[in-house]
């Protein structure tokens, strides 16, 4: 029997309306991990629908962290000025800048990289298997399998979500999407860090912000 405290925790965990948690809990006899997947993929399904709406309403927001010593601005978008408005919209906006703040991201997604940096990028990883003694004939696939990495540590939509490493931020702007019936998009970001470019003792900031985040 599916009790009410079941179909609320899975709610709780999933962000899904009441009735999609009675019935994917119906579906799977109970089993709540096989329910949470269940949810998942459906909800992956309805974001994909709502993925080429149009974003036109949003918000532009701002976390300044380190006492001034690092600054994130981001716009994300969203369908509606009333989601826009709304507070659990507002949390996942603020989790990107803090997302950006810690992780540093270079660029929105891998389609935003240049072509001659991945080329460049290829070129010195081609090098260094070569320096480190691998075959040539696995090297391409060497390159391939480091370009990845590239992908994951310098493009937002790529990287491993700071307060859960298991989702990248792609997977969290999909169960956002689900979870309010709109299409999100992030659409532009800056990150000033005190002293960029300046010659200064080594402090890797963004190491400290993310461990920071990471126990709230």
């Amino acid at each position: 029997m599916i009790s009410a405290a079941m179909v609320k925790e899975l709610r709780e965990k999933t962000g899904a309306g009441m009735m999609d948690c009675k019935n994917a809990l119906k579906e799977c006899q109970g089993d709540m991990e096989k329910a949470k997947e269940l949810l998942r993929e459906k909800g992956l399904s309805a974001a994909a629908k709502k993925a080429g709406r149009v974003a036109a309403e949003g918000i532009v927001d701002s976390y300044i962290h380190l006492g001034g010593k690092i600054g994130v601005l981001v716009e994300v978008n969203c369908e509606t000025d009333f989601v826009a408005r709304n507070n659990d919209f507002k949390a996942f906006v603020r989790d990107i800048c803090l997302q950006i703040a810690a992780a540093n991201p270079q660029y929105l997604s891998r389609e935003d990289v240049p072509e001659n940096v991945i080329e460049d990028e290829k070129e010195f990883l081609r090098k260094q298997a070569l320096n480190e003694g691998k075959p040539e004939r696995i090297v391409e696939k060497i390159v391939t399998g480091r370009i990845e990495k590239y992908y994951e540590e310098n493009c937002l939509l790529e990287q491993r979500f700071v307060k859960d490493m298991d989702r990248k931020v792609k997977d969290l702007v999909t169960e956002k999407i689900s979870q309010i019936k709109e299409n999100i998009s992030i659409r532009r970001f800056v990150r000033f860090e005190m002293g960029e470019g300046l010659e200064k003792k080594g402090c890797d900031l963004a190491s400290e912000v993310a461990e920071m985040i990471k126990k709230e």
